[in-house]
């Protein structure tokens, strides 16, 4: 063979690849979401006009009920037969507001990019949509771009048509794969659970616990191994001054992995009247290591801090050795104090015949209960009358369970928020010694069989064979090639987040994987799942990011519900590599306001630190087209990763110091690690790793009937329209919905001059009212028209006018506010004669007064059209925030402006940073308000960012003149 035809063949074979990549199914390229960059949700009511999406979908009643009124609006320009042949595409085209995809339908799944005004049809469609009722568009858009388009079926189906040929309208309902588990958790095809994390707080040394004071302020507050208690409040600012300090009581030390030092805190149930902290820390009593649990009383003066002077010792126990030391304390629904103490260290509980932990003399190995209420006057504590060992012969009567081997990170069930099913029950994670980690349900009086049994098998032969053990069994056991060290967690009982409803979420510390066991309610057993990090498109929401450090110390629920785990780069009580996540389900959120809550106020003493995020948001990624980087490697199990080489709660014993030679960040299933190991440098500060995520195998996309979930015929969702008077021959029938009266305005025929002949096709009146007559509204009804039909009588042609229309409009808020300037400059200043002494001083201009709300673009070029947003409030000039901030927003800056459009939003000072105050943040806009005052955002002043994060903009006259 020829060198040509060799070459040839690699050139056929390199566009037959080419064409396959283009043609390849792309599932996941996208996924449901709102227009207001949210996931979709179910109506708390159902949807009256847009039932098709009454289960699932982006719109609550009230919305329906806006575009029901647009709908009905806009079909005053019709007359019957108008009706007949349009109101099913205009109907269609409007509620795809409401649909689970419409930003993807509008091209709205990036914040930082312009919305589309109308929805993305699929080309078919869209030429059926043209031939019938083309000049319908002018009604759904004042954008003046579809003026010469109606007569050209190319150019008006380029502006509507969405490329994408899977979600484009109306085959993004008729895929069956892509629409089977809509609205449920997404799962890999491996089935792990994909979720996502927000971060909440960084900078931390091993954060051990995080707790909040159920007293509505919604602050939590969280404990790092060394000894210091922070509070952080509702808007993720933390106090600078501690809430407790007991860096000089705590014995830790800066070795990674030392189990020693502050490990748990609890407040009392009734916070806000009791006002006591119960605290359990390691001390070092004349050279002998203990266990120290501790009642602290709030202080007079500051809510956010105790009396370090009121420390009162609760119980004491001494430590025969340094690891194993357990660490939790929780207040149950009883009101009675638990407390969780580890057998007291070494591997295998050598001590005494049977161990510590099936020695009912000693506490080492056990679930304490005790009564700590009403204890001013008398002893710390006292024991609950039905403790279960009170009275027993050779027992202690602080023991409510025991044959427990060093339990980390329990919890409360709080229950089910209707039903209340599950509530009170109690969830530990038990660490285990060679084989196997345990998540245990405690009861009262339970035996968990440590040292007979580890997990499900024996550990001790001979104690295991022991026919009077009787012990309880786990709920549920891994190998130790998933993970070495369990982190107990909780059960999901916030409102944000619906399809967690009862999941039990919990971690390994030494391998960070991410599990979830789900009761099986008919069977009773509790089946496993595993939970990785969603993919880039997965979690592309605002403020969402798809990795997290591998070693996972502790979870948290804060007093909504919502769920948090607390995890560092490096386990050592020195490296502030600690940060705490928030758990996001992307799938499916909560209806608008049904979880949304009012902070009581917090009063503050000292100084706020604002949080600013590290990670970088996955909405802010860039894509890229490189191949991954070779250190990617997917490793197994068995793989050696530079880490620290103990952890905390180790099965051996003390180890001596390494420091940590990388950070392990997790971004998948740890258990085939997902992870890069960041190389050795010198800076001495630990830094996140960002590892994209591993791929996976696409799933295949077909072509089928649509979903009854999100489908439903026209006939079934229109009824008659009720309030209109009918006649036998002409009735209108119309939507269920009771729809106000409605005078539309004179609408001029959107045209620039005689049109030429063209094919017939449905057309509005153009009219200074609509028809007085009743129209019939027959939707659902199959006509047989063809086509092309001879030209109807209910429209006319419009005379050419003298002078060509400008290419932008303003909206009615913006022509009022430009008329009133006029008037006002030519009642003040037309005949004006500046005399001495009279008017304006000789030589000094008025200074201009500024409205409140008022923006101005700054740039370094001193371009009108774009530069750093600064808005006027309180006598002064202030930048905003770019969190949240939109093209929704920018198009309310162009248009303040005097802009029609906004074509770009820079993030990221992109356009410049400011150097005065920060104003605003967190502003989201409808995109029709007057100013970004009257949009959604923070107090004016209140932000967590700095001016590295001004948003920008950039404004124009068309939607494609940007660059």
């Amino acid at each position: 063979m020829s060198r040509v035809s060799v070459k040839g063949v690699e050139l056929l074979s390199r566009w037959l690849l080419v064409l396959l990549v283009l043609h390849a199914p792309r599932h996941g390229n996208t996924h449901p979401q709102c227009l207001d960059y949210k996931p979709p949700f179910q109506p708390r009511e159902p949807l009256v006009f847009c039932k098709e999406y009454a289960k699932f979908g982006c719109c609550d009643l009230e919305k329906d009920d806006k575009i029901s009124q647009n709908f009905y609006k806009i079909m005053d320009y019709f007359d019957y037969s108008g009706y007949m042949t349009c109101a099913k595409y205009i109907r269609t085209i409007l509620c795809q507001e409401c649909s689970p995809y419409s930003a993807h339908l509008y091209d709205a799944e990036d914040a930082n990019t312009p919305m589309r005004e109308l929805p993305g049809l699929c080309g078919d469609y869209c030429s059926e949509f043209w031939h019938q009722c083309r000049y319908t568009i002018s009604l759904l858009t004042d954008n003046n771009a579809t003026l010469g388009i109606e007569e050209d079926r190319n150019k008006f189906c380029n502006f509507l048509e969405l490329k994408d040929r899977e979600y484009c309208y109306p085959n993004v309902l008729s895929d069956d794969k892509l629409n089977a588990n809509l609205g449920d958790v997404r799962a890999d095809p491996e089935g792990c659970l994909q979720l996502c994390l927000q971060e909440v707080a960084n900078g931390l040394r091993n954060p051990v616990a995080m707790v909040h004071a159920a007293d509505r302020t919604h602050r939590f507050f969280v404990a790092e191994q060394l000894g210091y208690v922070w509070t952080y409040l509702s808007n993720g600012s933390r106090i600078d001054r501690p809430f407790l300090n007991l860096t000089k009581a705590v014995l830790t030390s800066p070795w990674a992995g030392d189990e020693r030092g502050f490990l748990c805190m609890a407040l009392h149930p009734r916070f806000t009247l009791v006002r006591k902290a119960y605290v359990y820390y390691s001390v070092s009593v004349k050279k002998e290591e203990r266990i120290r649990i501790s009642e602290f009383t709030l202080s007079a003066d500051d809510m956010n801090q105790l009396d370090h002077s009121s420390e009162r010792t609760i119980l004491e126990v001494v430590e025969p050795a340094s690891n194993h030391n357990g660490g939790q304390l929780l207040f149950g629904h009883d009101g009675y104090l638990y407390i969780f103490i580890g057998d007291g260290g070494r591997a295998g509980d050598p001590f005494g015949k049977f161990g510590n932990s099936q020695n009912k003399s000693t506490l080492l190995g056990k679930v304490l209960r005790l009564d700590v209420d009403n204890n001013d006057d008398v002893e710390p504590y006292s024991i609950p009358s039905d403790n279960p060992f009170l009275g027993e012969k050779g027992s202690l009567p602080e023991i409510y369970a025991y044959g427990v081997r060093n339990m980390w990170r329990c919890s409360i069930d709080r229950g089910d928020l209707i039903t209340g099913q599950g509530r009170g029950r109690l969830f530990c994670g038990d660490v285990g010694q060679n084989k196997f980690e345990e998540v245990d349900l405690i009861v009262k009086g339970g035996n968990y069989g440590w040292r007979a049994k580890e997990g499900f098998s024996c550990y001790d032969n001979r104690l295991c064979r022991n026919s009077s053990l009787d012990d309880i069994l786990p709920i549920f056991a891994y190998p130790h090639k998933l993970g070495k060290s369990v982190t107990g967690g909780y059960i999901y009982r916030g409102c944000q987040m619906p399809n967690l409803n009862g999941l039990y979420i919990f971690g390994d510390f030494m391998s960070g994987r991410l599990m979830s066991l789900k009761e099986n309610q008919s069977t009773g057993k509790w089946e496993y799942k595993e939970i990785c990090m969603g993919k880039d498109q997965t979690c592309r929401f605002p403020k969402l990011i798809n990795s997290y450090y591998k070693y996972i110390i502790s979870f948290a629920e804060d007093e909504a519900g919502e769920l948090y785990f607390l995890a560092t780069g490096a386990p050592s009580a020195s490296a502030r590599a600690g940060v705490i996540y928030k758990i996001v389900d992307p799938s499916r959120r909560a209806p608008p306001g049904k979880c949304s809550f009012k902070p009581t106020v917090v009063k503050i003493k000292g100084k706020l630190i604002h949080f600013h995020p590290k990670e970088e948001f996955v909405i802010d990624k860039k894509p890229t087209t490189t191949a991954a980087p070779t250190t990617m490697a997917r490793t197994t199990a068995t793989t050696t990763l530079r880490t620290p080489p103990t952890t905390m709660r180790s099965t051996t014993t003390r180890p001596t110091y390494t420091p940590p030679t990388a950070t392990l960040k997790a971004t998948a299933k740890p258990a085939t690690i997902r992870a890069t190991v960041e190389p050795l440098t010198t800076r001495a500060t630990v830094k996140p790793v960002t590892t994209p995520s591993n791929p996976t195998s696409m799933q295949q996309r077909t072509t089928g009937t649509a979903t009854p979930a999100l489908t439903i015929s026209w006939r079934q969702v229109m009824t008659a329209r009720p309030g209109h008077a009918t006649t036998p021959s002409r009735q209108r029938p119309s939507l269920s919905y009771t729809r106000p009266t409605v005078t539309p305005k004179p609408r001029p025929l959107l045209t620039t001059g005689a049109r030429r002949p063209s094919p017939p096709t449905a057309r509005p009146l153009t009219r200074p009212q609509p028809h007085a007559t009743v129209r019939p509204f027959p939707l659902g009804v199959t006509t047989n028209r063809p086509q092309t039909t001879p030209r109807p009588t209910y429209w006319t042609a419009a005379t050419k006018p003298t002078t060509q229309r400008p290419n932008f409009t303003l909206s009615k808020a913006q022509d009022k506010f430009l008329k009133g300037q006029s008037d006002k400059v030519e009642h003040s200043t037309g005949n004006r004669v500046n005399k001495k002494n009279r008017g304006s001083k000789t030589g000094k201009q008025r200074r201009r007064k500024h409205r409140v709300g008022s923006v101005r673009l700054i740039s370094a070029e001193q371009l009108s059209d774009r530069g750093r947003v600064e808005i006027f409030i309180r006598g002064e000039w202030g930048t905003v925030c770019d969190d949240l901030f939109s093209s929704k927003a920018a198009t309310v800056v162009c248009q303040q402006l005097g802009f029609p459009v906004a074509l770009r939003v820079a993030k990221r000072a992109e356009l410049g940073g400011g150097s005065g105050s920060i104003l605003l943040d967190d502003v989201e806009c409808e995109g029709t308000e007057r100013t970004l005052l009257d949009c959604k955002r923070a107090k004016v002043g209140k932000h967590n960012c700095a001016h590295d994060e001004d948003v920008g903009v950039v404004c124009g006259y068309h939607h494609d003149e940007d660059k």
